[in-house]
Parts: C-alpha cells; sequence; structure tokens
C-alpha cells in the first residue's frame, strides 16, 4: 500500500506543473482572447463605444457562441497615435 504522504505530493506535483503550464500561456499576449466588458475596461470606453468601433472596422470581434471577445494584440495595435 503506497503512503498517503507520496500520493498528496505526487498530486500537488502534478497541480503545480498544471499550474506553471498556465502561467506560462498567460504570458503570451497574442491568445489572450477578453470579453466585451475587460475590452471596455481596457480601453477605459463604455460598451456603445465598444459596438461603434466594432461596427466600423476599428476593432475585430471574435464570437464563440453568443460571447464576443476581443484579442488583447488587435485591441492594443487599434490605439494610433495623435499628433
Amino acid at each position: 500500500m503506497e503512503n498517503p504522504f507520496e500520493i498528496i505530493l505526487e498530486k500537488l506535483s502534478s497541480i503545480e506543473k498544471a499550474i506553471e503550464k498556465l502561467n506560462v500561456s498567460s504570458l503570451n499576449d497574442s491568445d489572450t482572447l477578453l470579453s466585451a466588458d475587460e475590452t471596455c475596461e481596457l480601453l477605459k470606453i463604455k460598451r456603445t463605444s465598444l459596438w461603434k468601433h466594432t461596427r466600423t472596422g476599428k476593432l475585430t470581434s471574435y464570437g464563440f457562441g453568443n460571447r464576443v471577445y476581443y484579442k488583447k494584440t488587435e485591441v492594443l495595435k487599434s490605439i494610433i497615435k495623435i499628433n
């Protein structure tokens, strides 16, 4: 029979590996999807402005089911410099 502490240590190790994998993947901003609310918060705009910018093509939205997402890198690239 296996020692219960060894079982716990084994499970903790697998959990740590899973968390590490999540942390590494979250560092890659190109894969980060933002909800509409998160995008509004990032740009400090209201939801109606977000929909306007999406309709006019300034921002590209992506859908999954009935949810709308925006790629973080695309949102940040859409910000332009004003002279």
